[in-house]
């Protein structure tokens, strides 16, 4: 028995089913680059929150880590919540607003760095979904294009055999076998780091509750935001 060989199988695919695993390989090697990449953007994350975590509850001087984040610059994730909560407290204590505006204001920023920190998380998540989702069905589509060549192949002949349309059913069943290939790495990702990204985003929620109820008692005693007590 010949030995199979893929590449020869695509080789001998018809034009469509060969663009077809061109799109399913192209939809393949872009999800393992955003794979790879989401891995150590939520792993650096995660990493960030820890160390972050670990210096807030530590007694620093809330004044002082703002200074030393924001002389850093582009903070992100629990860091960047901390420095826009708190430079919101800081410019709206100075102006003199009611308790509830400042909170408010406080939360506020927090909110929208927490957004803008889950929204840079799962970016091209959907990406994932997509292939994950579609994959399959384009391969199914290839499968079914070179099926229906192989078959329409033996109008002309007087007796069919098993062997004259096997070899056209296996480059056809090729494009499937790539469509499941593309999906199930893409699926398998896009659901661990879905859940990984909503683990981070608990955690930013407990901070910035945790956070609000700190300034609240720094604004309802009048004291400056900057002491050690939590």
């Amino acid at each position: 028995m010949e030995h199979l060989s893929i590449i020869r199988l695509i080789a001998q695919a018809s034009v469509p089913v060969q663009i077809v695993i061109a799109i399913l390989l192209l939809a393949s090697l872009t999800s393992w680059s955003i794979i790879f990449g989401k891995r150590a953007l939520i792993a650096r994350a995660r990493r960030e929150a820890d160390r972050f975590e670990n210096r807030f509850w530590s007694g620093d001087d809330l004044a002082q880590l703002y200074r030393t984040i924001e002389s850093h610059g582009g903070a992100t994730g629990m860091a960047g919540i901390f420095e826009f909560g708190f430079r919101e407290f800081a410019k709206l204590r100075q102006s003199k607003v009611s308790t509830e505006q400042l909170l408010e204001g406080s939360r506020r920023a927090m909110r929208v760095a927490q957004l803008r920190e889950i929204d840079r998380l799962e970016h091209s998540l959907a990406t994932l979904a997509t292939v994950g989702s579609t994959s399959p069905y384009v391969g199914l589509f290839g499968t079914v294009w070179g099926i229906m060549s192989a078959f329409s192949s033996l109008g002309n002949v007087q007796q069919a055999t098993l062997a004259m349309v096997a070899p056209g059913i296996s480059e056809a069943l090729v494009a499937t076998a790539i469509g499941l290939f593309a999906a199930i790495p893409a699926v398998i990702a896009y659901n661990r780091f879905a859940d990984q990204v909503t683990r981070l985003e608990m955690r930013f929620d407990a901070f910035s509750e945790e956070f609000s109820t700190i300034l609240q008692r720094h604004a309802v005693r009048g004291t400056p935001a900057s002491g050690q007590e939590r």
